[in-house]
């Protein structure tokens, strides 16, 4: 299939700017990454309402809730590693356990960070994020719904972590397409497999259902944008239709999408399902798309992991 691809860190960009526009109560937050993060668009244009607190992650979460709780909407961003991972403590005392309104939104996400190598590739941060109580996160699919995002958890009351990546990444989503937090969007319908995915491993999937078409297999693939709240409701009505799952995304298959869908399934409806992700292991310096490849993040890993859930289906 061929792609339009979409920069999800300029969409933040874009709708941060207009929210700030919009909004006189709105701040954004820094770790001496705004070049990167692109937060510095927000900088430009509001400068009274931007604030570096240098590589200092920790009183970034800090200083985030203390501007939330004398009543600012709190954008704070860094890359994901470090959004989640060094400040973990501070978020779940100072954000998630009061419930104020911060929103983290993070970039250079997962193994597409590339040549940065483990350090810096976030691969447990949806698992992380998700056990916070009162924590929504959500995974864009594209540059689109990023701004979407965005623009939704400004609006949202209460906590919110979003995961961005760093390259661009395929336009699967329309400008028009309604975004709502907790709704999954099934952007291909079919009978036979359900491959649900978040991120870029949304357009993999897409990839992977038009090669099974070829091969007489009806796939439906479904856009699960919001980590949690998980849409039960699709994806049980997904998984009923077709009886059996496939996950993905650019996270360890240790926790995030796969374990949340694993989980509802098993509660709810258990069914044949395969995860694809990283496994349990860090990641490694490398270009993007070898890095892909090398960790079984592809429509070919897919499409072996739809085959084996139909197979399993039938016995």
């Amino acid at each position: 299939m061929k792609w339009v691809y979409t920069s999800q860190r300029k969409e933040y960009a874009n709708a941060l700017v207009e929210i700030g526009m919009a909004r006189t109560d709105v701040v954004v937050l820094d770790a001496d990454l705004s070049s990167s993060t692109r937060t510095v668009e927000f900088a430009k244009k509001f400068p009274e309402r931007f604030f570096n607190v240098g590589i200092a992650e920790q009183n970034l979460m800090g200083t985030a809730a203390g501007l939330a709780v004398s009543g600012k909407t709190v954008f704070a961003s860094t890359f994901a590693v470090f959004a989640t991972g060094r400040c973990w403590d501070q978020i779940r005392q100072s954000i998630a356990y009061p419930n104020i309104n911060v929103k983290i939104v993070a970039t250079h996400a997962g193994i597409t960070v590339g040549g940065d190598g483990a350090s810096h590739q976030a691969l447990e941060d949806i698992g992380l994020m998700s056990t916070l109580p009162n924590m929504c996160v959500l995974v864009p699919a594209d540059g689109i719904e990023a701004y979407k995002a965005v623009k939704a958890v400004a609006e949202h009351k209460g906590p919110c972590y979003v995961r961005l990546g760093r390259a661009d990444v395929p336009m699967v989503t329309k400008v028009d397409s309604p975004f709502t937090i907790g709704k999954a969007t099934v952007l291909r319908e079919g009978a036979d497999v359900t491959l649900v995915g978040c991120g870029q491993m949304v357009a993999v999937c897409m990839d992977a259902a038009e090669e099974l078409e070829k091969r007489g297999v009806s796939a439906e693939v479904v856009n699960m944008s919001t980590v949690k709240p998980l849409d039960e409701a699709t994806l049980l009505r997904s998984v009923k239709k077709t009886g059996c799952v496939v996950t993905a995304e650019e996270h360890s298959t240790k926790s995030g999408l796969g374990c949340a869908v694993a989980c509802s399934l098993s509660e709810n409806y258990p069914a044949p399902l395969r995860r694809v992700g990283t496994p349990d292991c860090f990641g490694e310096s490398g270009e993007s798309n070898e890095l892909m490849s090398r960790y079984g993040l592809t429509a070919e890993h897919i499409i072996d992991s739809a085959e084996e859930v139909i197979r399993r289906k039938k016995k």
